[in-house]
């Protein structure tokens, strides 16, 4: 059951992704939709062996999550100057302005970031048993590999160094609490104040 749960899970981000890819939909309509299946049946799959951790992990994983942002604003200046990382960057949040910013927090911070690391940092990563490395490489490649139909840089970046944190996070701490909390707070700042090259927004 969890791995065809896994599996079906998988195909159903890079499904969504693709969809968003081809325009037939966009990240604030299909992407909360999957994941909000995705976080409950995780949780209603793996019941008490879902780990969440300790409250002191989620204030770890804010504050990673702060920092995250700020090495992310880092790095969109640093490759600023690269046209075609810049172009998608622009057109991922020309997609997000198409929707109510309220809307935007509501969904991505209640319900596809913490859907996204129950799926990979609870189902994947904590149902691996081929050790605690392992584990942790396992969702990073699966975050990356469902993310590669979104073919845009900045997506599959966030999956590749995001999914690194987060899931450090998870093998840290031993729960789901640190990177939901990281991630959370992360989105929520990239929705609030996204990065910005040469004092310029990364908007259209």
């Amino acid at each position: 059951m969890r791995v065809a749960f896994a599996i079906g899970g998988g195909l159903a981000i890079a499904t969504a992704w693709a969809w968003v890819a081809s325009g037939r939909s966009t990240v604030f309509r299909v992407l909360p939709a999957v994941y909000v299946v995705l976080g409950a049946g995780t949780i209603a799959i793996l019941g008490s062996d879902l780990s969440f951790g300790s409250g002191a992990s989620a204030a770890v994983g804010a504050i990673a999550g702060v920092a995250f942002y700020v090495a992310t604003l880092a790095f969109v200046r640093l490759v600023g100057p690269w046209e075609r990382f810049r172009r998608h960057v622009v057109a991922a949040y020309a997609v997000a302005d198409e929707e109510p910013l309220a809307r935007r927090l509501v969904l991505a911070l209640l319900v596809t970031a913490p859907g996204e690391e129950l799926f990979l940092r609870g189902l994947i990563q904590e149902q691996v048993t081929a050790g605690a490395a392992a584990a942790a490489a396992a969702a990073v490649a699966v975050g990356v590999a469902v993310n590669l139909p979104s073919r845009r840089l900045p997506i599959v970046a966030a999956a590749l160094v995001g999914g690194a944190v987060w899931s450090g996070l998870a093998w840290w701490s031993g729960g789901v609490l640190a990177p939901i909390a990281s991630h959370v707070v992360w989105t929520g700042l990239m929705l609030v104040r996204p990065p910005a090259v040469d004092g310029e927004m990364m908007r259209p």
